[in-house]
Formats: C-alpha cells, structure tokens, sequence
C-alpha cells in the first residue's frame, strides 16, 4: 500500500478528490498541520502499518477510486492545448499561487486531466511561493518561507540521457538558462521553469524566486521566461501544440516567439504573424485598464532589443506588435495588446465582462466573447456532503452537467440537509478557533464570509460603514469572517484590510468578527464549505468574474453579491441575493451608499428571518446547489 501511496502523491489528481484531504490528515491531524498538508512528508514520517483498520479501509478506497481514473481511456480527436499561466493554484502544499487566476487555473488543469484531454500547462517553479502573510499590530507584513527544501510533487524533466533538458531564453545582452519541472494532475501534465542553476547570475535566478516579485523589470523578465522560455520547452520536449492557450496576458512573447520562429523557416513577416495567430487563444481576466501591464521603450529595449536586432527586425517592431495605436511612439508596450492582436479568439470569463472588455477595446477591432468561468467541483466539495450526495443522489459525480439530475437535491430531508450545514459550520469554526484563538465565533451562529484578495475596489471594509446598524445586525445572532491577503506593493489594498483588523479588535465586535491570517487554498475549503452566506461587494462591474461564490454554491453556501462577475448569470431569485441594482454608476460614493444600505436591508429583512427557519434556509440551499452546480 505505501508505494501505492507514495505514487497518489506524486500525482496532483487526489487534490480533486472529496475525500482525500480528510485522509490525508486523519493520519496524524496535529503533523498534517505542522508539515503544511503536504501528503509526501507524511508518507515518510508515518507508519502507516500503525494506522486503525479503518484508516487502511479509505486508503484503499482512495487508491483504488485513482485506479479507476487511470484505467479509463484518454479522450480521442482531442487538439494538443498548451495553457500557459504565471500561477496555478492546485493544493496549499504547492504554493505556486497568488489568488484566483491561479486557483482558475489549477482548477483548468484538474479538470483537462480528469476528462483525460491532450493538455499540458506551463508556468513558472517559485522557490518562495507568493508570499506568507502575518498581521502584526493590525498591519500586514510578509515573509518568504523557501520551498526548495520542501519535498514536492515534481520531478526533473530529461532528456533521452537522463541528463536535465536546460532551455537557452534571450535576456538584455545575455542568456537566461532554466531547467524544467514535471508535474502530474491526473493525464495533465504541468511544466514549470526555474532559473535557479549556478550559471545565471543572482539577478537571473531571482526571476524565479517569489511570484510577482521584483518590480517592473522583474516581471518582463518573468515574462519572458514564461512566454519565450515556455514556447522553447516545448519546442525542445518535441510537443506540437494545435493551441497555445494564453491565461492572462502575462505570456504574450510567445506570440513573438512563434512569429519569429515562423520568419525563421523562410516565411514573411506577415505570414508568419498570421501563422502564429492562428495558433494561439487569450483569455482576458482584468476589467480595469491600469490592471493590464505594460513595458515602456527603454524596458523593452534593454530586455529584448538584443534578440530582436538578431533577428534584423527593427526598432520598433516589438513595440508596435503590443501598442493599441502604433502612430503613439511614446505609448507603451501592453501585454494584453499583444495578445489581443496574436490571438485568433479572444475570451472575458463572463458575460458582463466581455461587455466590458470590449467597450475597453472597442477601437482594436477585437471581439472578446464571453466563456465563463468555472470550478472543479469535487476539487471544493465537502466530503460531508459528498457523502450526502452518495446516499441519496446515485452517481451523482456522473451528472454534472445534466440540470434536471439535480433537481433531486430538493428531495432530499430537512434534517439531513441542516445537520450537514451545521457540521460544516463547526468545522470551519473549530479551524479558525486553531488559528486565531478558542474563543472565536459560535458554531450556531449564521457565518458569513468575506475571503478574497484585498484590492479597493472590492470594497473589504463596506460592512463597517455603519458600524452601529451592523453591531446591532450581529446581536441578531450573526457572524463575519474575513481572510485574504494584499499585494505587497497595494497601500491602499493594505489599508482597507487593515481596517477589517481593526474593526475585528473593537471590544463589541471581539469574537463575533474575526480576520484570519496567511489567507490559502485549505482555508478557502474551510470557508467556502463552511460559511452559511458568502458575501461579495465589489464596484460594479470591476470583478471579472469571482470564483469563489461558485466553490460556495455547490457546498449549499448563499451567494449575497453584487449583480456582477458570474453572479448575474448564476443568480435565479431562489438562490441567493443581489446587493444593490444594475445601474453604472459615475459617482462612488454615491455607489457605495446606495450598495452598503442594500446590503443591510437584505441581511435584516431577508437574510436573518430566512435563516432562522431551517426548512426555508435549506430549501435556498438545495436551489443554490442545484442551480449553479450543473
């Protein structure tokens, strides 16, 4: 059984498994949280010959449900997808992830290798993750824990000599060397690169050291290494993907890269472009101009100058190749231009942002359609509810996609369905009591729960606008947690987190409002499993789409959100609630005025009455899950 272990740890496909965490953990609950839930650490620090019978029973059913997987066929006439992305957020033990365009993609990779398509993703290897967070004095700090000493699903990719494939990347004057990393998730396999090799210089391997690290100039230099670097692995390893598929704009030089390469087999320039183009896809995630990086001349010019007068193209070809305007010689480089402009299809991840996308493009030319996105769903439901669904819904892990199916959940009792929702809640209860104190929240309150990156405009702190209204709202038997993490860089971000904090501290809100530290992917589980209400309060139409409110409706966790992102679209009336209205708004703070007052009439005239009554609340419950699971 240990090799049979050891080989499930190795492949990131159980992090898709309902129950595999639980297993994973029920090894010795007190190491799994010291060694950072990783399963390969407990493997060797475990005697798993010690463990209870029934231990061994769901290791084995674990191994054998894996067993399963590989045994099916791998799906035929699928394109070869190469999906490049800065971060991808597949477990907490593999923190290679900043928030949710990384967990969007671990969620992607999950669900391409559990439908055993033809699909490899590409990033970058991070020695310090993103960054751990601590409050101290009710300010954010950070610190860079090294993951290199970590054991790690990942292993050397080779070549037919068993010696390591290093790839050769243009940098300023110079080369950059990188090596590569294999991991698997489930038939996917995912390719990082990491520059930490004694023939770069400490400037080159810090390209690889934390995500999103270094400033300006580190981050085209991560970018050349995803999009130049990424394009030439495979170009090595000898795949030939049908399409590149851009995740954000920060791998757009593999645009130039295939352009290049095109021109390099005797085509023209224009035939070379269009070649490319008709090779690559793009995914726009950033409803907000300034959220979109761009490089201006001298950057570009240091960085990539040299490679681009090797290949006799001239000064401003580069430039042009990601200007919206190429008559605006003093614009900059945009990496969403770029991608724009190389991609044959364009996708915002919802339907309001595709409206928005394009009215931001609007003079390009470039239609951005809409695909929203989604989640993995085992990859986010409680295995208690997991189990609910085994007792009443047959094959229900089969259904997915079919809408009638689940329909069923509303069948299924009202004592079952609360008794899950209130052992949910004390789980996540009993797990934030662990982090933040034993005194924290009560097990029989209505949770509500606010976990996302702290950036201004999803307005973190618009609860306490009216403190005394909401002090009086939690005496009606209510509860906030918040958890998330802000950019280093985001001041303001910072700040409004750092307002939460305070709040949370305030004698009247002690216990009653908590802020959890080191925001991750476990406590992301804990919240969106645990939470009876999610809340989500946004500028309208800032958030692209949000993620997380999805994670929270197939656990039977209410959505309480702004009309935006997917919401508009998942929403049924039944289902959850909608703050405010669909109104663009020009003055925000009348916006927020209006928002913030929306909010506290739901939660006292909607919300608290409903939840007092289980056979209503578990009703929206059986809706929410129905409705937007499929």
């Amino acid at each position: 059984m240990l090799e049979k272990l050891k080989n499930l740890a190795m492949d990131l496909w159980w992090t898709g498994d309902p129950w595999a965490n639980q297993i994973w953990s029920s090894m010795d609950p007190w190491l799994w949280e010291k060694v950072g839930h990783n399963p390969l650490t407990m493997l060797e620090r475990v005697d798993i010959t010690t463990l209870p019978k029934s231990w061994q029973k769901k290791a084995n059913a674990l191994i054998a449900r894996y067993e399963a997987f590989k045994a099916k066929p791998a799906m035929k006439n699928c394109p070869k997808i190469a999906y490049f992305c800065m971060e991808f957020g597949i477990h907490e033990s593999f923190p290679m992830y900043s928030g949710g365009l990384g967990v969007l993609a671990g969620d992607h990779i999950r669900s391409a290798g559990d439908l055993k398509l033809d699909f490899i993703g590409v990033g970058l290897l991070y020695k310090n993750g993103y960054f751990a967070q601590h409050v101290i004095n009710g300010r954010q700090t950070a610190s860079y824990p090294d993951l290199s000493k970590e054991p790690l699903p990942i292993r050397p990719v080779l070549d037919d000599n068993g010696r390591r494939i290093i790839i050769p990347i243009p940098y300023k004057k110079e080369t950059i060397f990188a090596q590569a990393w294999k991991v698997n998730v489930g038939h996917a396999q995912l390719y990082l690169l990491d520059t930490n090799l004694e023939q770069n210089s400490d400037e080159k391997k810090a390209l690889t050291a934390s995500l999103y690290g270094g400033g300006n100039k580190g981050r085209i230099g991560q970018e050349i290494l995803l999009g130049i670097g990424g394009t030439r692995l495979l170009d090595i390893l000898g795949k030939k993907p049908d399409v590149y598929h851009m995740n954000e704009g920060h791998s757009a030089f593999l645009v130039l890269e295939l352009w290049i390469q095109g021109m390099q087999t005797g085509l023209g320039s224009d035939a070379s472009w269009a070649k490319a183009k008709e090779k690559c896809v793009f995914t726009t995630h950033t409803p907000v101009p300034a959220g979109h990086d761009r490089f201006y001349w001298n950057t570009v010019n240091e960085y990539l100058g040299p490679y681009r007068s090797q290949n006799n193209l001239t000064e401003g070809t580069f430039m042009n190749s990601g200007r919206e305007d190429v008559h605006k010689l003093d614009s900059p480089l945009s990496m969403t231009v770029l991608a724009l402009k190389g991609s044959r299809k364009v996708n915002g991840v919802s339907k309001l942002h595709a409206v928005v996308s394009n009215e931001m493009f609007d003079g390009m030319g470039i239609t951005v359609h809409p695909i929203t996105n989604g989640v993995h769903p085992t990859a986010w439901l409680a295995p208690e509810l997991a189990d609910l669904f085994n007792k009443h819904l047959p094959q229900w892990n089969e259904k997915w996609v079919e809408a009638d199916y689940w329909k069923k959940v509303s069948k299924i009792p009202v004592k079952e369905m609360w008794k899950t929702r209130n052992k949910l809640r004390k789980n996540l209860v009993d797990e934030v009591r662990k982090r933040v104190g034993p005194k924290a929240l009560d097990p029989k309150a209505l949770t509500i729960g606010f976990a996302r990156r702290f950036a201004t405009y999803k307005r973190g702190d618009l609860i306490f606008t009216d403190p005394d209204r909401l002090e009086k709202i939690l005496d009606s038997g209510v509860q906030l947690i918040f958890s998330g993490k802000a950019h280093p860089a985001d001041i303001p971000g910072q700040q409004v987190l750092a307002n939460v904090v305070r709040f949370s501290q305030e004698p009247r809100f002690r216990n009653r409002v908590i802020f959890v530290p080191n925001y991750d992917m476990s406590m992301g589980r804990y919240l969106t499993q645990g939470c009876d209400v999610w809340l989500n309060n946004p500028r309208r139409p800032r958030e692209a789409s949000g993620t997380s409110g999805q994670k929270a409706s197939l656990n039977g966790n209410l959505n309480l959100s702004i009309s935006d992102g997917w919401w508009p679209e998942g929403y049924n009336q039944n289902n959850g609630w909608i703050i405010g209205d669909n109104r663009d708004w020009d003055d925000k703070k009348a916006q927020d005025a209006f928002d913030v007052e929306s909010l506290y009439q739901l939660l006292e005239n909607e919300v608290v009455p409903s939840f007092q009554k289980p056979s209503i609340w578990t009703g929206k419950m059986a809706e929410a899950i129905s409705s937007c699971g499929p």
